[in-house]
Formats: C-alpha cells, structure tokens, sequence
C-alpha cells in the first residue's frame, strides 16, 4: 500500500500544560521529538486530544508553531482548525499557513447542528479559502452531528479537501464512504480499537490517541495492516487492546495524560472542565500499565 501525507499512523498530540496552567513548550518539543524517533508517520496537534476547545487561537497557533519548528520537514504536521464559527475557523488557517502547517484537521461544527448542506458549505468556503490540504473529521459522538456518506463524496470533489478521519464507530457507513469516494481520497480511523478493522474495509491509516503513549507499537500495527499482514495485525493489536480501551474509561484525553505520567513523559496537568480521572479510572489505567509492562520504560521529565 503507498503511504501519502497523513495516511499510516498519525498522532493526535496532546497538549502538555506546566503546573500552573500555561504550555510546556518544553515538554510539546519532547513530545514531538518521541513520535519522530519512534516512527510515527504524521503529527496532528490541537484536536480533541489536544484539548483544543480550551485553547486560544493565539495558543493553537503557538502549539503548532512549536511543532512545525520541532518535526523540522521530518514528518508531515495535520493541525486541527475547526468548529462552529466558519469565518472564525476561516482566519485560524490563514494563521496556520503562516507558519506552514502542512494540512488542516476540520472538525465538524458542533453544537448549532447544521444540516448536511450546511456542512457542505462550511467545508466549501474553507477549502476555497485556502491552498493547503483538508482532512475532514467526523465524531458525531462529540459534536451531535453526522456527516454523512453522500455529503463526504460530494466534498471529495472539492480538490483540496482531501480525506476524512472517521470517528463514527460505523464501519458500514464507513464502507460506503471507501466505495463512494475517489481512489485518491482517504480514509483513516479516528479510533484505535477499531483501526485495524477499519484497514481491511480499504481504510488507509489511523489518527491515534494510543501513540502519544506508545508510538513504536501503533506503527507496528499499522505497517503490518498496511503489508496485509492482517494476522500480525491483529496478534498485536490484541495484546495492546486493553490500553487502546481504557483510553476512554474516561473522556479522552484524561486517561491517556494520567498514563503518560505514571510513564514518567509528561506533566498530569488539565485545564478545566476536564479533571484528573477518578479513583477507580486511575487504578483501571494502572493495571493496564502494569499488566503491558509499561511503567518504568520512560525517561522521567
């Protein structure tokens, strides 16, 4: 299978925050410089995972600065820029070009729930605004809204919007989008339980939660996948399943910042509303870690 920009395994970054609330910066640039040593095929900063809707623009502009700077030309950088306000999202990217980004990550407009024209004509007037690259992205479980199969082929007509993250859990509709689409539109998984299924229904990589943690065994899975290997695939997608899962215990990113620490990589530090998870999530992750053999393999910040 021939890899092209934000295809294979890309992580969906998060966003380290010091004690008191303000970017790491230091620690975004570690991050970064872990997915490239590892392997990782493309970075997507400033997403869900990114806790991207309590960052300021000026923020995510920052972020992404520190990334493009850090990633050096190595690996494509997929930055996220969407959401309910089109001409808001319209001038992120104008300051995202700026600092050459290599693609935009566009979220579905959540809460207003437009109708699937709308949606079509949101992503319009983004893609018309701009010569870089756009990967649609679709959570219906977080912004109560579905782009739907049809729509994502009409919007695969539009010369640079390019593929589509599916964040569904539906793999039918998600077949309907591979079959509909043309060759050279992509689709990836937006989940990491579901990517290796997702390969062999002519999916084409993952944006991973998983790989901020484990970057070096995410691209395993996936390079075998991509091989056809689909029982490689699987043997070790199998013995990562109880992390994959428990990523979501509670709402991403928690559990994956709280296992990164206990991992000695990151500072456990949130912004509000999101809290550290609860006593009975943290022992759950815990055990996870313990039973993969996964603490103690990092070098502590």
């Amino acid at each position: 299978m021939t890899r092209t920009p934000f295809t294979g395994v890309g992580t969906a970054l998060i966003t380290p925050f010091k004690k008191d609330g303000s970017l790491d910066e230091a620690g975004i640039r570690r991050l970064v410089r872990r997915q490239i040593d590892a392997g990782i095929h493309f970075v997507s900063p400033c997403g869900t995972t990114g806790e991207a809707p309590t960052l300021s623009a000026r923020e995510k502009v920052r972020v992404c600065e520190l990334v493009v700077d850090e990633v050096a030309g190595k690996v494509p950088v997929l930055a996220g820029a969407g959401g309910y306000n089109t001409r808001e999202v319209i001038e992120l990217i104008h300051e995202l070009e700026r600092i050459k980004v290599d693609g935009i990550l566009s979220v579905t407009p959540y809460y207003n729930k437009p109708t699937q024209e709308g949606l079509y004509q949101h992503y319009k007037a983004i893609a018309e605004s701009t010569s870089l690259p756009i990967v649609l992205y679709n959570v219906p479980g977080r912004t109560g809204v579905n782009l739907e199969p049809a729509t994502v082929v009409r919007l695969s007509g539009i010369r640079n919007i390019v593929g589509v993250k599916e964040a569904s859990g539906n793999l039918v509709q998600m077949s309907d989008i591979v079959a509909g689409v043309p060759p050279e539109f992509f689709l990836v998984s937006g989940d990491d339980p579901i990517a290796v299924a997702v390969m062999a229904i002519g999916g084409r990589g993952l944006i991973s939660v998983a790989s901020n943690a484990i970057p070096s065994e995410m691209v395993q899975v996936m390079e075998l996948a991509e091989k056809g290997d689909f029982a490689g695939a699987r043997k070790l997608h199998g013995w990562l399943l109880p992390f994959l899962e428990v990523n979501f215990i509670e709402a991403n990113p928690i559990p994956v910042k709280a296992a990164m620490a206990a991992m000695g990589l990151v500072e456990e530090t949130y912004r509000l509303p999101l809290v550290p998870p609860g006593a009975a999530a943290r022992d759950r992750i815990m055990h996870v870690l313990q039973d993969l053999k996964l603490l103690g393999s990092a070098v502590r910040v």
